[in-house]
């Protein structure tokens, strides 16, 4: 157990951080996955914007790491172009 109060507060801080960068990746990942299971390119065309944002997003906040990020849009643009009008 800590002693300090700074750490105790960290240790505070750090369990909602960890809280709150759990859900947002856990929101990401429920939309690239409706974005993959999606057959009619309309609706990934529509779609794949907010996706592309939100993961932009969490890579910011170094929630994804940058790579992780660069390589899940990659797979996603080309899933989106390979799907038929």
């Amino acid at each position: 157990m800590a002693n300090h109060k700074s750490s105790i507060k960290r240790i505070r801080s750090n369990d909602a951080k960890r809280l709150r960068n759990r859900y947002q990746a856990k929101t990401v990942r429920t939309l690239i996955k409706e974005v993959r299971a999606t057959e009619k390119k309309a609706e990934v065309v529509k779609e794949l914007p907010k996706v592309l944002g939100s993961i932009d997003k969490l890579a910011k906040k170094n929630v994804f790491h940058k790579n992780k990020a660069a390589n899940l849009k990659s797979k996603l643009m080309k899933r989106a172009n390979k799907l038929s009008k």
